[in-house]
């Protein structure tokens, strides 16, 4: 059974003549164990099935299966627990708290997500490959770019999610960080069984992939 299943899977935004079709019929799976890129141009729709695939937003249409269980049945609190306590997210956004500094950004998960989350030893062993234990004290206006995304991947991880979703992980990293991180994905997923999925443009990622999808709009292709 595949941990995350998408089936026939539509997205539309607005009506008539103003009607725009960003998801055209989506299957997709992924399972515990699994690294999983999803690669394609810009405005393809990958950042749409991305959002999709943890119920930050809604499909117009489809099946989306967690589990074996129906998320499209969910009730609105079945949803937000799941993206609470089975979900990690890696945004473009980071959208780290602004008036937290970085090591509040973790204390804020353990206020939220009281359970499940990584010991204190797992925490420095994970910034400290993070590269991000210099950082611990700053606020995030007072980080570059490539270093928020790596506070934000630690924030995510941090609460031992089930499956990771991430758009562009890699994409204000150089490629010894990008070789780290993809090292690190695939390790949660062969070592700690959960399925990572990556949304990317970054073909430096490919080396630690379990398979590929092309999108285009709208549709997706399993290339590998």
């Amino acid at each position: 059974m595949s941990t995350i299943e998408l089936k026939n899977i539509k997205k539309i935004y607005g009506s008539g003549n103003a009607q725009t079709i960003a998801l055209k019929g989506v299957d997709f799976e992924a399972e515990k164990g699994e690294v999983v890129l999803l690669e394609g141009p810009s405005g393809a729709g990958k950042s749409t099935l991305l959002t999709i695939m943890g119920s930050l937003q809604k499909a117009s249409s489809g099946t989306i299966l967690f589990n074996g269980e129906n998320v499209t049945e969910f009730s609105d609190k079945q949803r937000d627990n799941l993206r609470l306590n089975k979900i990690g997210f890696v945004l473009q956004a980071y959208n780290l708290v602004p008036f937290l500094k970085v090591k509040e950004q973790f204390e804020l998960v353990n206020r939220v997500k009281k359970t499940g989350n990584l010991s204190s030893d797992e925490l420095a062993d994970l910034v400290k490959l993070l590269g991000i234990e210099q950082l611990l004290n700053k606020y995030p206006n007072e980080l570059s770019g490539g270093q928020m995304q790596r506070v934000a991947i630690a924030r995510a991880l941090y609460a031992n999610p089930q499956v990771i979703l991430a758009d562009e992980p890699t994409a204000s990293l150089d490629s010894e960080r990008v070789k780290e991180v993809g090292a690190l994905f695939k390790k949660l997923a062969k070592k700690q069984g959960k399925a990572v999925i990556l949304v990317t443009h970054d073909q430096r990622l490919e080396a630690y992939c379990d398979h590929i999808y092309d999108m285009l709009d709208g549709n997706l292709t399993k290339r590998k």
